[in-house]
């Protein structure tokens, strides 16, 4: 238990660090006006010794005692052996909706009726999946870091997201109640996975898709063929308990149809569409990812525990080409040695905040699922951070300037290799034919 214990104590200091230091609120660019909110919810799961402890010293608050509540939470003994656990939902799946069935945290927009941010994330989970945070066994801590989001392969700032975070400090929790339009489960994440190596992967991306949206289908496998997929660091989930909405197509789902043998241009031509596009068919125990806007909210919360070195689990998005992961490695080498050397130094300099993601993995309540852009310049913001910032911002701050850079000088190799390799093919044919008209054999005279 000793590991437990420590991210426990860890956990305290960092809930406790939250509640003295509230990140500063990120003003909206001029042409954006949307906010969206999204909430980032803790228990702590007793062990099965502590069960009946934990039943009988449940901790019931409200808002306004949250300070105290937190300081007396964590001196009883099932809390301090317990594991803490993060709250996550899986997405319905929707129609047209390419994020569908993506993991996300809790929340959505702002409504103009809204009283503030942290209202819309309180609302917003309640709505979603039926927990109110504000009852008795819900303490609310602080907020992360804010972030400006843009729309997919664009420049245009589309919305303010500001994360909450909340503690589960009672058993006394109602059944929680899945929307079916907007929640597929939820899943109760240990810490102690969120943070271990061995669950570190990627997640593909197919780029093509959102850069040649409006060009049709040629377009995309050409640009497919040319920029591969691009990949993303993410963690596979490993969850203590799970509630899934059974009136949700996914719960069971179809199974694809069978693909005919026989050989033909349309078979042929269904199996390319598959390969490449595997969201056209429906996965079954597909692991769950959490990648994307979501992953960059939990890494800032993980950056805030005591002994923890974001650098060392931190990897930076590539491309699933072999010559593009190259040149882009070679062209970022010296900007991840100085940013791996920023993460373990706090800068006093503000630092603007921009998520530079590629999946704003949010419950959609009418609005459009964002991206920032890797392919274009952020937009401009006048939000900044004083001496903390969000550790994501700070690791990628500048990193996909770098990737065009490297999707560029990638072409242009390309473009040099293909033509030496024209040139160097014609000129050895021409040699040949060069070298069989001279050995020809002379047709006699008569």
């Amino acid at each position: 238990m000793a590991e437990t214990d420590t991210i426990i104590d860890r956990l305290k200091v960092a809930l406790q660090k939250l509640q003295g230091n509230a990140y500063p609120e990120v003003s909206n660019p001029r042409s954006c006006k949307k906010r969206a909110s999204v909430a980032l919810v803790l228990r702590i799961r007793p062990s099965l010794l502590d069960l009946e402890s934990f039943i009988q010293e449940g901790v019931s608050s409200s808002q306004s005692e949250s300070v105290d509540v937190l300081s007396s939470f964590f001196k009883h003994t099932w809390a301090q052996r317990g594991d803490p656990e993060l709250l996550l939902i899986k997405r319905a799946t929707r129609h047209g909706d390419r994020w569908t069935g993506h993991v996300a945290l809790p929340g959505g927009k702002r409504e103009t009726n809204d009283e503030d941010d942290q209202v819309v994330s309180i609302r917003e989970t309640m709505e979603e999946i039926g927990l109110d945070l504000r009852a008795s066994y819900s303490t609310f801590i602080g907020n992360l870091p804010q972030r400006v989001v843009t729309t997919s392969w664009g420049q245009t700032p589309l919305m303010v997201l500001c994360p909450y975070v909340f503690l589960i400090t009672s058993h006394n929790v109602p059944p929680l109640r899945l929307q079916p339009s907007e929640v597929a489960a939820v899943h109760w994440v240990p810490l102690r996975a969120l943070l271990s190596p061995s669950l570190r992967t990627y997640e593909s991306c197919n780029v093509s898709d959102r850069l040649t949206r409006q060009r049709g289908l040629i377009a995309r496998l050409f640009f497919h063929t040319i920029l591969g997929k691009m990949l993303f660091p993410a963690v596979q989930l490993v969850t203590s308990e799970s509630l899934y909405c059974s009136s949700t197509q996914e719960f069971l789902p179809d199974e694809p149809p069978p693909i005919s043998t026989t050989p033909s241009l349309k078979n042929l031509w269904t199996t390319v569409l598959l390969s490449w596009d595997s969201s056209r068919i429906t996965k079954l125990n597909q692991p769950l990812l959490l990648w994307g806007l979501t992953h960059g909210i939990v890494t800032d919360f993980l950056d805030l525990l005591p002994s923890h070195d974001t650098s060392k689990l931190w990897t930076w998005p590539t491309f699933s080409h072999w010559d593009i992961q190259l040149v882009l490695w070679l062209i970022t080498c010296r900007f991840r040695k100085r940013r791996l050397h920023a993460a373990t130094t706090p800068s006093p300099q503000p630092v603007t905040i921009i998520e530079e993601g590629f999946s704003a993995t949010i419950g959609t309540d009418g609005w459009q699922s964002t991206t920032i852009s890797p392919l274009s310049n952020p937009p401009p913001s006048t939000a900044t951070a004083t001496a903390t910032s969000s550790a994501t911002a700070r690791m990628l701050d500048g990193y996909f300037h770098l990737v065009r850079r490297a999707l560029l000088a990638t072409f242009l190799l390309r473009a040099g290799f293909g033509a030496a390799a024209l040139t160097t093919t014609f000129l050895l044919l021409r040699k040949r034919h060069a070298r069989m008209r001279v050995t020809a054999p002379v047709p006699p005279t008569t």
